[in-house]
């Protein structure tokens, strides 16, 4: 399983590292909604600031379906994912493969919006390794997710319209509690973060369980 983990997300991460379309359309999509939200509310500067963990994780959530969208599409022409079920991949293993991939796209995104919001907004990051634990936890539920969701509609035309209809609204108590717990760790207020940090990472354990026994079906059915 683990195997044919690391040769799809290496695959899909080869993939993006030639193309640069996924990280090209993210970074920049993710950049231009903070600049947006930025001159929307820099008039009312305390409510930028106060603001500024919810735009963020706005901003990483929208960008995600990029990526969810653009893992499935690089196997969308005629015969790919029939020689992948061909192929003898384990299924958990490709989920986790895809998983990963979409993960690590995520982390690097993640990356770059952190020193977007510390220039633009004036974030200071007073718990990091609060921040740390709620990227982490929330990133492992919004791939999984993503995965899981992206397959469903991988197989229809309007595949690039129903994922964002099926994944945004599961993805709801994660935006909630990451936005919670990104509030918590600027405002100092470490002890309730780590409450939702912890509703974060059962989300992503549920989300992952489910996608290592669930995703050869879905993707049967696909």
């Amino acid at each position: 399983m683990l195997a044919d983990a690391r040769l799809i997300a290496g695959k899909d991460l080869r993939i993006e590292l030639r193309s640069k379309v996924g990280i090209g359309q993210m970074v920049p999509f993710a950049v231009l909604v903070l600049v947006l939200f930025g001159l929307a509310l820099d008039p009312d500067r305390g409510v930028l600031t106060r603001a500024t963990p919810g735009l963020y994780w706005i901003a990483v959530l929208f960008s995600a379906l990029l990526a969810v969208q653009r893992s499935f599409a690089v196997e969308s022409a005629p015969g790919v994912a029939e020689a992948l079920r061909l192929s003898g991949i384990d299924p958990a293993g490709y989920f986790l493969g895809k998983f990963a991939a979409v993960a690590a796209q995520l982390v690097v995104l993640q990356l770059v919006l952190v020193a977007g919001v510390v220039v633009l907004y004036g974030a200071d990051l007073a718990g990091p390794l609060l921040l740390v634990a709620t990227a982490v936890a929330a990133t492992v539920a919004i791939a999984s997710a993503g995965t899981l969701y992206g397959v469903l509609a991988a197989g229809l035309r309007v595949r690039d319209t129903l994922v964002p209809l099926l994944l945004l609204p599961a993805l709801a108590p994660v935006l909630l509690g990451a936005t919670r717990a990104s509030e918590a760790a600027l405002d100092g207020g470490i002890g309730d973060g780590w409450g939702w940090c912890g509703l974060l990472a059962t989300f992503g354990v549920l989300y992952v369980g489910f996608g290592l026994l669930f995703f050869g079906t879905l993707l049967e059915e696909t």
